[in-house]
């Protein structure tokens, strides 16, 4: 298994690191990758449809967060830069109308054992608020002392004929950003939104340091098969 950490010094080069994941993968290799992109929007395909699309990523901009378009995932996401976290898992894929739902089902169970093992007291759901950011199927939420359910993980899958990846997103801190840049970014693009349902781990009572967190979501998507590990350093995050 390869596992490449840290970042390239652009968003572009970054990008075509985790586009490699893919390739490794349909060689026979699986690959895994935890790492904080550069501070941006990362708008989805469903985005680009929309009439306010190009007022949204202008206002991206203005924020300071460059917009992108992304090949894994649905609606628009946001990395700060220093505290949201990305991850990807890629396979070789045999038959690639099998295993969908056994992947999700396997990454999902990562990502939850990875929060629980941190300190602090997370209580986490499946499933995600009304008018989250990103909706999809397969998120992870935290409950909040009131009871009130906030978003802090994303997943999404894209498979192609040799080779699948799983990848998402999880928020460790700076929420009140996060919620900011998503709300008027949603409110451009004309799709509902509640800023309310942002959640990070901190803000769960969990650990606000990145790399605690990134550490953990590692370990857990390597999982046992750690014998014939290839470890890749980029430069950095």
């Amino acid at each position: 298994m390869r596992v490449i950490r840290g970042r390239k010094a652009t968003i572009e080069a970054d990008r075509d690191v985790s586009r490699g994941l893919l390739s490794t993968a349909a060689e026979g290799e699986p690959a895994v990758r935890v790492w904080t992109p550069h501070q941006q929007v990362a708008f989805g395909r469903r985005d680009c449809r929309l009439k306010g699309y190009e007022s949204a990523r202008e206002l991206a901009r203005e924020h300071g967060f460059p917009p992108i378009e992304r090949d894994v995932g649905g609606r628009a996401v946001a990395y700060d830069g220093e505290t949201t976290i990305a991850f990807a898992r890629a396979e070789p894929a045999a038959d690639f109308r099998r295993g969908t739902t056994a992947r999700y089902e396997r990454t999902t169970d990562a990502v939850e054992k990875a929060l629980r093992s941190l300190e602090g007291d997370i209580e986490l759901v499946r499933g995600e608020p009304t008018d989250s950011f990103c909706p999809g199927t397969h998120s992870v939420s935290q409950l909040t002392a009131s009871g009130r359910q906030q978003k802090v993980a994303g997943i999404a899958q894209r498979v192609r004929q040799d080779a699948a990846i799983v990848a998402g997103i999880v928020l460790v801190d700076n929420r009140e950003l996060l919620a900011a840049v998503l709300g008027d970014v949603y409110d451009r693009l004309d799709v509902a939104f509640d800023p309310e349902s942002v959640g990070t781990i901190a803000a769960g009572d969990g650990p606000a340091d990145p790399a605690v967190v990134r550490r953990a979501l590692e370990d857990a998507l390597i999982g046992d098969d750690t014998q014939a590990l290839t470890v890749e350093s980029l430069s950095g995050g």
